[in-house]
């Protein structure tokens, strides 16, 4: 493997057998080096392959100027991310995760403090990638030396579901008001507390989760079944009109359209959280 372009003393670029290019970074590998000359493999630390060229040209910029210390704990941490949630992530995450955690050291030092306003929504809703959150903060702290706040938690938390979702992170914020405003609505209209606990909850706000996801998306559910539709409606009339305000709610506040079958399905869960 050789050198293709020195971006810092710590990282290159190179092609690797197919011709495609990767980011190779070690502690030192690009110090006195050179076009052509052959990459030590002892000192190689990470590889990375990125499909798009636009975000492996964003990522290299990213890092020609950025500690390496701040890359790894990084890398560390998306690796840790797709291990635990078992799925794809969209590579993008190596540039906006990175930049954010370096911003967030950067703010840290200069004692600027920055609160998380969605943070009980991301708790509540993002339970898995909220772990990863408090995972990253203390990895930050045992490997940087700093404390973030509880709120960083929240923000890196945002990023990777933005990185499950494939969506923008303005995206994904709506993607949150939106569950937490159905969850309200279905408080309010039935004047109930909701046991966040109950794994009927969790199925709602996971069934809420994929039903934003389509929104955004606009792949909603309709497979042209009326009859299933009027099935709902008439076993669950509460619950189902309880459905027809909040897909009122969606029209309005998103300029979303939701299908009857979305309707009908979203009945069910309310049913079960009221059961």
């Amino acid at each position: 493997m050789k050198i293709d372009k020195v971006i810092n003393n710590n990282i290159v670029s190179a092609l690797d057998s197919e011709g495609k290019e990767i980011v190779v970074m070690g502690r030192g590998l690009g110090f006195g080096a050179k076009p052509g000359k052959e990459i030590p493999e002892a000192k190689i630390e990470k590889i990375f392959r990125l499909d798009s060229q636009n975000t492996m040209n964003r990522f290299k910029e990213l890092l020609s100027n950025l500690p390496l210390e701040h890359i790894q704990v990084s890398t560390e941490i998306i690796n840790y991310a797709k291990s635990v949630l078992n799925r794809s992530l969209n590579q993008n995450i190596y540039v906006t995760l990175t930049d954010h955690i370096n911003f967030a050291i950067e703010r840290f030092r200069k004692q600027m403090r920055f609160s998380n306003p969605l943070l009980s929504e991301i708790k509540a809703f993002y339970k898995e990638e909220y772990l990863i959150g408090e995972y990253a903060v203390a990895l930050i702290e045992k490997e940087i030396g700093i404390r973030l706040p509880v709120d960083e938690a929240g923000f890196i938390a945002l990023h990777v579901v933005t990185a499950e979702y494939n969506t923008a992170m303005s995206e994904t914020i709506d993607i949150t008001n939106l569950i937490q405003n159905v969850v309200g609505m279905v408080r309010d209209y039935f004047h109930v507390g909701l046991d966040e606990t109950s794994l009927n909850y969790q199925r709602f706000v996971t069934h809420l989760r994929f039903l934003a996801q389509r929104i955004v998306a606009g792949k909603l559910l309709d497979s042209g079944n009326p009859e299933f539709n009027r099935l709902i409606s008439q076993m669950y009339p509460e619950e189902y009109a309880c459905s027809l305000k909040i897909r009122e709610h969606i029209k309005s506040v998103y300029s979303h359209d939701v299908t009857e079958e979305e309707t009908a399905y979203l009945a069910v869960h309310i049913k079960r959280i009221r059961d």
